[in-house]
């Protein structure tokens, strides 16, 4: 069981609170699903200063997918919806998918577990 600090509300440019169900799979220590990681606040941290400089949208990230470019992060605008950013990719084109909620992203994320190798 891996123990990982994730971003807090002071990192933040938003106000913002961070998912229940986030903040629970972390505390239980559920923070690899190859081929999704939960990130740490460090990478979360750099990766968030990235976004801001590369989108007009402000996007949380809080897991990354290790065999692509692709972030779950947090919609500021939106903020019980999670969206998949193909970070990197030209702004208007970096939305991939859209989760109402944290739960329904996490189901996908162990589903892409299910099937990776």
């Amino acid at each position: 069981m891996k123990d990982i600090r994730i971003l807090e509300p002071g990192d933040l440019d938003v106000q913002l609170r961070l998912p229940d169900g986030l903040i629970r799979i972390v505390n239980q220590g559920i923070v690899d699903l190859s081929p999704w990681h939960v990130m740490p606040r460090e990478l979360a941290l750099k990766r968030l200063h990235g976004l801001r400089l590369r989108y007009s949208r402000k996007y949380i990230p809080f897991a990354y997918r290790q065999d692509n470019d692709d972030i779950a992060c947090i919609d500021a605008e939106q903020p019980d919806t999670i969206v998949i950013v193909h970070d990197f990719a030209s702004e208007g084109t970096e939305r991939r998918d859209r989760f109402d909620t944290f739960w329904e992203w996490f189901r996908a994320a162990v589903e892409d577990m299910v099937l990776f190798e």
